[in-house]
């Protein structure tokens, strides 16, 4: 399914990066990964990952994996985040690495974005995305 032959779902990525934003709180976020999406037509597969801030000082990393598809008018994007567990920040770049090697499809090389807790950083990121991508919540 790796393959780029359909246009995919522009409204998955952007909205699977505000949904954990809300979940987790914008000034928690350290770093956030997005991985090139696997699309097949009007579907698509994709992993975002996030690093959040712990008072230890150690990082907690989610991952949000996100099945999407149009259909004529309908627009479902599913999307579920999962803790994956606390490292020091120097070695998030190898646990990273560890989620490419264990998935069982192709993730490819992600955009690494770091946002250090500033609302105005995600903001900027957001601002890549056309408003009308994004969940009516939020645009």
């Amino acid at each position: 399914m790796k393959d780029a032959f359909g246009p995919g779902v522009p409204e998955a990525i952007p909205r699977t990066l505000q949904m954990m934003a809300r979940t987790l709180g914008e000034v928690e976020i350290d770093r956030l990964w997005v991985f090139p999406p696997l699309v097949n037509k009007r579907k698509e597969l994709g992993l975002v990952a996030v690093s959040c801030f712990t008072e230890s000082g150690k990082r907690i990393l989610y991952t949000a994996q996100y099945s999407a598809e149009r259909s004529g008018t309908a627009l479902n994007v599913d999307s579920e985040m999962i803790e994956q567990g606390r490292a020091p920040d120097d070695r998030l770049s190898r646990v990273i690495a560890g989620v490419v090697r264990r998935s069982e499809i192709d993730l490819g090389k992600p955009r690494m974005v770091k946002i250090a807790g500033n609302p105005k950083k995600f903001q900027e990121l957001m601002n890549e995305f056309d408003p009308s991508l994004l969940d009516d919540m939020e645009a």
